[in-house]
């Protein structure tokens, strides 16, 4: 979006440059002598310059937030591969999966997280026996973490559907951590379980200006409902 806003206003602005040329050529021997030429070139890039100005307010005005627009097509989910599903090779399973059932990824980075990070992310486990351990093992560096943001319908329940039960002994068959998990401590993957955890968790783990507003040529065919 950003790429092509500068883009756009910098053809405009050459649109701009070509016909104050095309002026400046017609009275070039009065141009020389009155000092005519510089303001024309000033004019350029003034205008240039408002363009893009325009475009990028235009653009920041119709961005989505950050986590998305509960109950729409652009509700988002923040999805983590954790270290073990990063060793394991299951990143691009997962994405094939989420991608597959139509959803768009919309933010994706990898990351070795700190331990502020990392303990602002499980605070509401900070009581919990096992909160020292789970922050060291999402921490060590022994392998990063996958922070992913999709978009799409209903994407924070059904996501956590395909993700399966914190214990993978207990998820449904079909589900991610029912097909690769036979351990709670190696679940290999972590999903927002709603909207106000996707809230905190998106802008925890991403800026703004890190998640990609753009239309999937599929939309049409994944989104509609006739």
């Amino acid at each position: 979006m950003f790429t092509r806003s500068i883009v756009s206003g910098l053809r405009q602005a050459s649109r701009v440059a070509q016909t104050s040329r095309a002026f400046s050529t017609a009275r070039a021997a009065g141009a020389r002598s009155s000092g005519v030429a510089l303001p024309l070139g000033l004019a350029t890039v003034g205008a240039g310059a408002f363009l893009y100005y325009q475009q990028q307010q235009s653009s920041a005005a119709l961005r989505t937030p950050s986590a998305g627009v509960k109950g729409t097509n652009q509700e988002r989910t923040f999805i983590a591969v954790k270290p073990d599903g990063v060793q394991r090779a299951l990143v691009g399973e997962i994405i094939k999966r989420f991608e597959a059932r139509g959803y768009k990824l919309v933010g994706l980075k990898l990351t070795v997280p700190s331990k502020a990070l990392a303990g602002k992310h499980y605070a509401d486990l900070k009581g919990k026996p096992f909160f020292n351990g789970l922050v060291d093992y999402m921490t060590n560096g022994k392998a990063p973490v996958v922070a992913m943001v999709w978009e799409g319908k209903d994407v924070i329940r059904q996501g956590r559907r395909m993700l399966g039960a914190t214990n993978p002994l207990e998820s449904a068959p079909g589900t991610i951590r029912a097909d690769f998990c036979t351990a709670i401590g190696r679940n290999i993957i972590h999903g927002s379980d709603s909207y106000e955890s996707a809230l905190k968790e998106i802008t925890l783990w991403f800026n703004e200006n890190e998640l990609a507003d753009w239309v999937s040529a599929n939309a049409e065919w994944t989104d509609a409902d006739n």
